[in-house]
């Protein structure tokens, strides 16, 4: 079963909600969000990057920074540009991005089954980029951020979400400069919560699709305040973390490539010669060259790009890991050629998402690199796959647009 139920929600003012709404956290750093929020005192940004409002804080991680962030709660609820809902609702968040719409359920799921792996994941995670949300949700007292889930789409659930979103008004209805729609709903019947999250819980699983780190940020909160309550029930807040849930069928995942910095010394005519062995060489006449299929990459290599056709033999369809694209690339070419072993920490890779474009990839090899790879995106069923098989997808294998919005609703613990 999957735990999903709904919480009192504390939102931005129907009228500020679009300078509210900001990126998460993790996808600019401190120059980039202070630029961001420069001269909007309601941008979410002072409350998830409150480092913003302390210019003479060095350290983003100190005490001084999660005390700012709750201050600011507190000052937004006191002047009503944050309201804390009367009741627990569900909510309804649809996004729009080049005319295609995800729709999914703003709700809390239970730490006990991230724990017991009913919320699946495919990411390992890193204590280091944990310790600082863990201190922020903690010190704030809330899941300031939602993660972002997934499930196998159930024509029911969808049938009362698409009913609930035709006979009623949204709460807030905008779009961002970036071009993205977003809309939200209350879903304030009672009886249509409870079917709902009756629904949910013939669901086998969740699987987490973005926000791995905040996850498991959000259930060591739980875990320290279980500890800090030992009569705890179960049903108090923190036993629950706050994620939009969106059916796998409304995802799209985009391609995640690869840039590197040399041929790790080789000239370029040894270099493709080393992987004509695993992998069927075709220039391009005209560029750029994106993949039209599993097990075909596109590269670019001093103002020309290439075909790559990986060999037969080097395709294990049995393994749902190894016959990943990304794994592929790595095991017979980034490592073997290139000699890079773990992309993780190697400093002579780089990684392009690619929403940036192809032309990113020239840019980047035309800057600072020398060879630039184009991958066709993984699919949401090699992500649930993996995830089932209670394995981890490769590093950097999956890129989601649109993001969350954050700033549209936060879970007090």
């Amino acid at each position: 079963m999957a735990i999903v139920r709904p919480f009192r929600g504390i939102r931005p003012a129907g009228a500020l909600a679009d300078k509210m709404i900001s990126l998460p956290y993790d996808v600019m750093n401190r120059e980039e969000a202070a630029k961001m929020a420069e001269g909007n005192p309601y941008s979410f940004l002072h409350i998830c990057r409150s480092e913003i409002d302390l210019p003479e804080v060095e350290n983003p991680y100190t005490e001084e920074v999660y005390a700012k962030a709750k201050s600011n709660i507190e000052n937004y609820l006191k002047d009503g540009i944050l309201l804390r809902d009367e009741e627990p609702f569900l909510y309804i968040y649809k996004q729009v991005m080049d005319g295609r719409a995800q729709t999914g359920i703003v709700g809390c799921v239970s730490i006990d089954e991230y724990l017991n792996n009913t919320i699946k994941k495919h990411e390992f995670t890193r204590v280091e980029k944990e310790i600082d949300r863990i201190n922020h949700f903690d010190r704030c007292n809330t899941n300031t951020e939602p993660v972002f889930l997934t499930y196998r789409d159930d024509k029911r659930l969808r049938t009362i979400i698409e009913g609930w979103m035709s006979s009623h008004a949204p709460e807030y209805d905008f779009v961002t400069e970036d071009g993205i729609g977003h809309t939200l709903w209350v879903i304030s019947d009672r009886s249509l919560v409870d079917a709902l999250t009756t629904l949910f819980g013939e669901t086998e699983a969740l699987y987490i699709a973005d926000g791995h780190h905040r996850s498991a940020s959000a259930v060591k909160v739980g875990q320290k305040r279980r500890n800090e309550h030992p009569d705890y029930t179960g049903e108090e807040e923190f036993n629950f973390f706050m994620a939009v849930i969106f059916p796998d069928s409304d995802l799209k995942i985009f391609d995640y490539n690869r840039v590197v910095k040399d041929l790790n010394g080789l000239s370029e005519e040894d270099f493709l010669n080393k992987i004509s062995d695993k992998f069927e060489v075709l220039p391009v006449a005209e560029g750029p060259y994106r993949p039209e299929g599993k097990h075909i990459f596109g590269m670019y290599l001093k103002d020309q790009w290439y075909k790559l056709s990986a060999k037969s033999e080097i395709i294990c369809e049995e393994d749902v890991i190894q016959c990943l694209d990304v794994s592929i690339l790595q095991d017979h070419l980034l490592d073997p050629v290139l000699g890079i072993k773990d992309p993780r920490t190697d400093k002579r890779i780089d990684f392009v998402g690619g929403i940036r474009g192809l032309k990113e990839l020239e840019r980047r090899v035309s800057l600072d690199m020398t060879v630039a790879f184009a991958l066709h995106p993984v699919s949401i069923a090699d992500l649930l796959a993996v995830s089932d098989k209670d394995m981890v997808m490769p590093p950097k294998s999956t890129w989601f647009e649109p993001k969350l919005g954050s700033g549209l609703f936060m879970h007090e613990l």
